[in-house]
Formats: C-alpha cells, sequence, structure tokens
C-alpha cells in the first residue's frame, strides 16, 4: 500500500499527529538547549572552584527522582534513566573540557558520569 492509497481522513490524521511530534520533537530540543546552558555554567563554577566533574551523590538523586517523574507520566522508568545517563554522560565531558581549559591540563576522569547534569 502506498501513500496514495490512503484514505485522506486517515493521510489528515496522520499529519496532524506527526505535526505535534515533529512540534515536541522541537520543543525537547529547545528544553535540552536552555538544560545545556545552565550546566555549562555549572561546569565554569566547579572548574573555578576546583571541584570534580562528576557528583555521584547527585547522579543517584536524579535518578531516582526521574524515575519517579516518568512512572507518575507513565513512561517507562528504565527509559527514562537512559536518557539521563546519555544526558549526564554529555554533561561531564562538557565539564572536563571546561576544567581542561581553565587550567591547561588534561580531561579528569573522577567520579561517575553524575550530574549536575
Amino acid at each position: 500500500m502506498t501513500t496514495s492509497d490512503i484514505d485522506e481522513h486517515v493521510t489528515a490524521e496522520l499529519n496532524r499527529l506527526r505535526g505535534s511530534i515533529d512540534n515536541i520533537d522541537a520543543a525537547v530540543v529547545h528544553m535540552l538547549a536552555e538544560r545545556f546552558k545552565a550546566t555549562q555554567q555549572v561546569g565554569h563554577l566547579k572548574a573555578a572552584h576546583h571541584l570534580p566533574p562528576a557528583d555521584p551523590a547527585r547522579e543517584a538523586r536524579q535518578i531516582a527522582r526521574l524515575r519517579e517523574l516518568a512512572e507518575s507520566a507513565r513512561l517507562d522508568p528504565a527509559f527514562a534513566e537512559k536518557l539521563l545517563n546519555f544526558i549526564v554522560a554529555e554533561v561531564i565531558r562538557h565539564h572536563e573540557r571546561i576544567a581542561e581549559e581553565s587550567t591547561g591540563e588534561g580531561p579528569t576522569h573522577e567520579g561517575s558520569a553524575g550530574p549536575d547534569a
């Protein structure tokens, strides 16, 4: 079956739903950009005060918090945790780069990929 074989009402509904998905995707990208702006500031603050890029205790609290939020939103908590871990790893990479740039040293690898993420 090709798109031209689909009833026009189905096609219209499919396009409406896909438009909503596209809008949500755009919002997610913009929210992530805002989040990374905030974590960049955290990275600069940590570097200025010689704090490690990772904070495993905060990471554990954030994971628990996000899992609860996911459950209440009827989203798979394991998926939410994987997403947070992915984001946190990127944040830590940024924090390491910021620390390296501020000291002129190589990247640090202390702790886990904890979030100020």
